[in-house]
């Protein structure tokens, strides 16, 4: 029976990939502790602390199928223990003389802390396939919307004229730099974990820093300088990308909930019939692919502030927080990647209405350029006299609902320095769109390599 919408029958298409669900499911964490074992069995033959026919023989049995789920389900509940079931279990499994072998060296915290982080390199894997081709996407639809020309908004009001293509060039520059970041953390934080009981591997002192490397190596992932027990600024590290790579995605979806608002009506999250708004207004076509994403936002962003809260340990183990892990970092990966795959059918099918982009354009009569007209006019009064005049001049089309070349043309002062023609110019609102297409272009030449691995 589900409890939440993560595992949820109902709402599992909305707000979770099926291919990270598959990442955290309990089938890949068993065979992931299997992996551990069977990773440290090698190692630990390699260097001759155990014998090679033993480890190859965990190797042969290391296969989830092979373990019964629901006797580990109760024994975790009745050991309170999160790994010594499983340990049993496997033992029984390979059995003989190789049954002895399997753990050798290591404590609970080595495997489970492993475990985390190959769960993290598959689910790094998933994220950074759907970025690369979320960039592409986003990439394209900037060029595509190159020159398109539409209000750009501060505060919530007209500013100047930008383009959608740019808006969407600074969607892909936050994107391109998360995918960056996560490509980066790996030296951090995709580190194995063994280190023994109190992290100074003493059960195997010996041969412990070589066993620590190949046990490492056999999964793929990098060796610590030192035990991270009691470090978990590489989790924190991670959720904090992945918070961002969210906050970035909620920011996409809140903007196009705001320009499909009635009253702006610029872009649409895109329609298909059958699709509802409402329950009782069936004029509604409301973006509630957007509000979705927007909300799975803010519980990824809350869930990963976690990662901090776990930093502070104590002494050279400490649960208390650890075993938060278990279950922030998977919802916050099933959300994000969700959030992305929703987004993603959103910038594919999404509609842009130039024609109401252009009536905004023109809603202010001429306000929106305002500036221009102002630095051109401070080219023969200086830029402060000029911003006192042409302020003069909105306030008064403001005021009156009058175009502000009409008003103006009837200022003697303005027009004793200006021409008409020049002041018409200046008012076009397409004429006024700055660096926008160079910038896009920019944005293109640093980031189009990072849409293929």
């Amino acid at each position: 029976m589900a409890s939440s919408v993560i595992d949820s029958e109902l709402y599992r298409g909305i707000y979770v990939s099926e291919e990270m669900r598959k990442v955290f499911s309990d089938e890949s964490l068993l065979q992931k502790w299997l992996d551990c074992w069977v990773a440290l069995a090698e190692a630990e033959a390699e260097v001759g602390l155990i014998p090679e026919e033993v480890a190859q023989e965990i190797a042969n049995k290391a296969n989830y199928r092979s373990i019964d789920m629901e006797v580990i389900r109760k024994g975790i509940v009745d050991t309170t223990h999160p790994l010594i079931v499983q340990i049993r279990e496997f033992t029984k499994v390979v059995g003989g003389k190789a049954g002895q072998f399997i753990h050798w060296g290591a404590t609970t915290q080595d495997i489970m802390d492993t475990t985390v982080v190959l769960q993290i390199k598959e689910a790094q894997d998933v994220l950074l396939s759907q970025l690369r081709k979320f960039l592409d996407t986003l990439l394209n639809l900037a060029q595509e919307h190159k020159n398109t020309v539409m209000p750009g908004r501060t505060h919530g009001q007209h500013a100047l004229p930008v383009t959608l293509g740019y808006k969407m060039a600074i969607w892909v520059d936050e994107i391109g730099k998360h995918i960056e970041r996560l490509e980066e953390g790996k030296k951090r934080y995709l580190l194995g974990s063994f280190s023994g009981a109190a992290g100074t591997l003493a059960s195997i002192s010996e041969n412990g820093l070589a066993v620590q490397e190949l046990y490492c190596k056999n999964l793929g992932l990098g060796q610590p300088t030192i035990t991270w027990h009691t470090q978990r600024d590489g989790f924190a590290e991670f959720a904090s990308i992945i918070a961002m790579i969210s906050g970035t995605i909620g920011k996409i979806a809140n903007e196009i909930i705001n320009l499909q608002k009635s009253e702006i009506g610029e872009i649409e999250e895109g329609f298909k019939m059958g699709q509802v708004g409402s329950s009782t207004m069936p004029h509604k076509r409301n973006p509630m692919l957007c509000e979705y994403v927007v909300g799975l936002t803010r519980i990824v962003q809350r869930n990963a502030s976690l990662g901090f809260d776990a930093m502070i340990q104590e002494h050279e183990r400490d649960m208390t927080f650890w075993t938060t892990e278990w279950s922030y970092i998977p919802q916050i990966c099933m959300l994000t990647s969700g959030g992305i795959e929703q987004m993603q059918g959103v910038l594919e099918r999404f509609i842009v209405h130039k024609e109401h982009m252009e009536r905004n354009l023109n809603l202010l009569k001429g306000l929106i350029v305002s500036e221009n007209l102002m630095l051109t006019l401070g080219k023969y009064v200086g830029r402060q006299n000029a911003h006192d005049m042409i302020y003069k001049v909105s306030m008064q089309a403001f005021e009156e609902n009058r175009s502000l070349l009409e008003v103006t043309l009837e200022d003697k002062d303005i027009m004793s320095h200006m021409s008409e023609q020049e002041v018409k110019e200046h008012l076009r609102p397409k004429n006024y769109i700055g660096l926008c297409t160079e910038l896009i272009d920019r944005v293109d030449k640093k980031w189009r390599s990072f849409c293929r691995t």
